[in-house]
């Protein structure tokens, strides 16, 4: 029987085990030019024993900034940053994957270094306030994208892919999950187009089918992964049947054949299940758990095959040594939620590991 601990091929490489450490921002990015600091580095180095590590949310471009103090990956500065990170992942024997995360609509003129107002698939404003520096403002209407938009959008996804790679990352993962850009093109109540990106299911999946297809073909479908959140309602998202646009979705992949598909579950397990039949690739699954963190209840899910592999959010931010306490079955230190978004390393870098 497979086990959580067992070792698994992905991208070319062994991974020790098959825990992933899953994306969270923390609004850290304190460095020149909103890079990672060298608690950033700490941070991520302590917990290089998952068998993957998959990085918060990075703007792939200024334009894909949503919150304030999140790092980038389209300047030099910033790649010289994230540089120290990998190294320090891979010296302690670890893999590491960027997460690009353009936040569309998600987003304020006021977090833009340079005033601008976010972008969607759709003129259509998310319903509630978001954080910023001067405290939480009312989401404006964002800017529809354009084709030429929608091109260079990609293309800035295409750069930050190999930004990636010059980093040391052991490759990328498009977010396509949690209310963000990729997502508001898949979902019916944020993309109202009737051309070619948008009107049916097929139309909606288009922009994240050719997301995927532009950075795989600059960094290899081996170093390219998608995470997506189907009926997920986080950023004002409404997906009613989600199954069908998701299902041509992967259709389009078939063809590029992408390292991995990460899926954060919101709705029930009968479209998990469908998706994994479906997807040829590692699934990566960060389970629904009903108002729970995920736990040792979830490795279960490698050994009845649901999943390749298992993520873990906030159980691993308070836990850098994770795998080891999982294998153990505890003890467990508890995650402090003050300290989730921004501050020092209290709450980041000051997390025990076992004796």
């Amino acid at each position: 029987m497979t086990t959580a601990f067992d070792p698994i091929e992905l991208a070319g490489l062994s991974l020790a085990n098959r825990i992933v450490m899953a994306p969270m921002t923390r609004s850290r990015a304190f460095g020149p030019g909103q890079s990672p600091t060298d608690a950033a580095v700490a941070y991520y180095a302590q917990r290089a024993s998952a068998g993957l590590i998959i990085t918060e949310g990075t703007q792939p471009s200024a334009a894909g900034q949503g919150y304030p103090d999140t790092p980038g990956l389209h300047s030099a500065g910033q790649v010289a940053a994230w540089r120290k990170v990998t190294d320090a992942v891979h010296t302690a024997g670890g893999r590491i994957f960027a997460q690009l995360m353009h936040t569309g609509r998600i987003g304020h003129p006021s977090v833009s270094p340079h005033g601008l107002v976010p972008v969607s698939p759709s003129a259509v404003a998310p319903k509630g306030r978001i954080y910023t520096a001067d405290g939480p403002k009312e989401y404006v209407v964002p800017e529809e994208l354009d084709e030429d938009g929608i091109w260079r959008t990609i293309a800035d996804h295409v750069s930050a892919a190999r930004n990636a790679i010059d980093a040391g990352f052991d490759g990328v993962e498009v977010h396509g999950a949690n209310g963000y850009l990729v997502h508001q093109f898949l979902a019916p109540n944020s993309n109202l187009r009737t051309d070619g990106w948008g009107g049916d299911h097929e139309g909606r999946a288009r922009f994240a089918a050719e997301l995927v297809r532009a950075v795989a073909e600059a960094i290899g479908p081996h170093r390219t992964g998608l995470r997506i959140s189907p009926g997920n309602p986080l950023g004002d998202i409404d997906e009613p049947d989600p199954g069908p646009t998701y299902l041509a979705l992967l259709r389009a992949l078939e063809p590029v054949g992408p390292a991995y598909l990460h899926i954060t579950e919101t709705g029930d397990r009968a479209l998990t299940l469908e998706l994994r039949k479906r997807f040829g690739g590692v699934v990566i699954l960060n389970a629904r758990t009903d108002g729970r963190p995920s736990g040792p209840e979830e490795l279960a899910l490698v050994e009845d095959g649901t999943a390749d592999m298992v993520s873990y959010g906030a159980l691993f931010l308070a836990n850098p040594d994770l795998p080891r306490r999982l294998r153990s079955g505890g003890p467990f230190n508890a995650p402090d939620r003050a300290t989730y978004y921004g501050g020092d390393e209290r709450g980041y870098t000051d997390y025990p590991a076992l004796a």
